[in-house]
């Protein structure tokens, strides 16, 4: 019974982390009116989440290691509930990004905590991998009722409430935290903080997500993008520099030499570049193409959220018979497929049903795909370093997901040709083929391991 209710709130934090990035776009129109952004900026309530999550997720996970995964989660969880309640008072732009930029810290150490919680308190195998499916369920139902969600929300009681919503959940999932989970020991003597590298690369990567998220609208070659280049990888370089010479480095080498752990941040970067990506055309397709409301739009991605659910059930499954490396690559077949069929199916003036074949087939291999990178990711990892391993990975996953939107947008935007509305469902189309590639590529990424290991036998 205790490991059925811890699995229940690292389930719940995790579908806090994907909903807390997924409500607010509903609620971005009602967000700039009501504080004064201009158009520019009001992209930031987004992106200073995304910034500061992909930043500190490395130091995020060792954290998790050195000071204890409870700790962490709680601490975290208690950050999500402070800053969601100061969120929902802000009476000023300013504020709002500062609320926006202390969530994405608290999801870059509430993210690997949880994911090093699943890997240690279950063994490895179907009792992990069971874990890992319920909880990648709940994050993808984040992801896809955060819309339906926000605009229920937000045509009820107002923006602010997109932001008050998460403080009691979050201040209970810190109290479940200290009921339920194993307790730390006290913080290692022996092992401590390279404060150097962990201020060069969080330094470091938080400039390359900011540049990836930024470089669209500010232009590739302006001033603010060419010197957020030029410090990410003077930072980056520290890094790898400050890495090779600490007794105690917060990426220990010996993961860079972890061939399934490669793979995973490999396949995460693909997976966020793609999958992740979708749901912004989609909502370019559903709003302004079609012309949906935000309640309408919501009510569009519950198909998608079902279905991406039970493909990570489905994928938990499959390992058991066909092993993970098939399943991946099965699971992100199926996903290429689905963009296929949908980028074909998205017309002028389709109904909904003509989409659901392709929707159908990318929410299985979403799910599948989900469950087992992280499955890959976990596995033959030592317990010291599973939430350094998790921050690895889950790095990849924001800075993959920055560039493949940021490649994704360019494209988009780049093709469209004509009236705007028939522009824009060209760009979109263009888009949803790309990822069809993309996944395609992911397919073979995942076999090249295999293929290398049987021809050096």
């Amino acid at each position: 019974m205790r490991a059925r209710l811890s699995l229940l709130v690292l389930a719940l934090a995790q579908l806090v982390i994907a909903l807390d990035y997924n409500i607010v776009y509903v609620a971005l129109p009602e967000i700039g009116a009501g504080l004064g952004f201009s158009p520019h900026d009001l992209q930031w309530v987004v992106s200073a989440y995304v910034v500061t999550t992909g930043g500190f997720l490395l130091l995020g996970g060792r954290t998790a290691d050195l000071l204890g995964r409870r700790r962490t989660f709680v601490a975290a969880a208690l950050v999500y509930a402070g800053s969601s309640l100061v969120g929902g008072l802000s009476q000023s732009a300013g504020v709002l990004i500062a609320v926006r930029a202390a969530q994405g810290i608290g999801g870059s150490l509430l993210f690997p905590a949880t994911l090093a919680l699943i890997n240690t308190i279950y063994e490895e195998g179907p009792a992990r991998n069971r874990a890992l499916a319920v909880w990648g369920a709940a994050g993808a139902g984040g992801l896809c009722f955060g819309s339906l969600l926000g605009g229920v929300l937000v045509e009820a009681f107002g923006w602010p409430s997109v932001f008050f919503v998460n403080v009691p959940i979050a201040a209970a999932l810190a109290w479940a935290g200290l009921r339920l989970f194993p307790a730390d020991g006290p913080p290692s003597g022996t092992r401590r903080y390279d404060v150097t590298g962990a201020l060069a690369a969080t330094g470091g990567i938080t400039l390359l997500v900011f540049l990836l998220v930024h470089a669209p609208q500010a232009g590739w070659g302006s001033p603010s993008v060419l010197i957020s280049a030029t410090l990410a990888i003077a930072l980056l370089t520290v890094f790898a520099v400050v890495e090779t010479r600490t007794r105690d480095p917060l990426v220990p080498a010996r993961l860079f030499a972890h061939r399934g752990l490669l793979t995973a941040m490999a396949v995460t970067a693909l997976y966020s570049a793609t999958f992740s990506s979708l749901p912004y055309f989609l909502t370019l397709y559903f709003q302004n193409v079609r012309g949906y409301g935000a309640f309408a739009t919501g009510l569009a991605f519950l198909v998608p959220a079902v279905v991406t659910a039970l493909g990570t059930q489905v994928g938990e499954r499959a390992v058991v018979h066909v092993g993970v490396r098939r399943m991946l690559v099965g699971g992100l077949g199926l996903g290429a497929a689905g963009a296929a069929a949908l980028g074909l199916a998205l017309t002028g003036d389709g109904s909904y049903v003509l989409l659901l074949p392709g929707i159908v087939l990318l929410g299985l291999g979403q799910g599948a795909a989900w469950t087992g990178m992280w499955i890959v990711a976990a596995s033959g990892i030592a317990a010291e370093d599973q939430g350094v391993a998790s921050g690895m990975a889950s790095t990849t996953l924001q800075v993959g997901g920055a560039v493949g939107l940021a490649l994704l947008v360019a494209l988009s935007s780049g093709v469209g040709h004509g009236p705007p509305d028939d522009a824009l469902l060209t760009g979109i189309r263009a888009a949803v083929f790309a990822i069809a590639v993309g996944l395609g590529c992911g397919v073979l990424l995942t076999l090249i391991p295999r293929k290398a290991a049987t021809a050096a036998a």
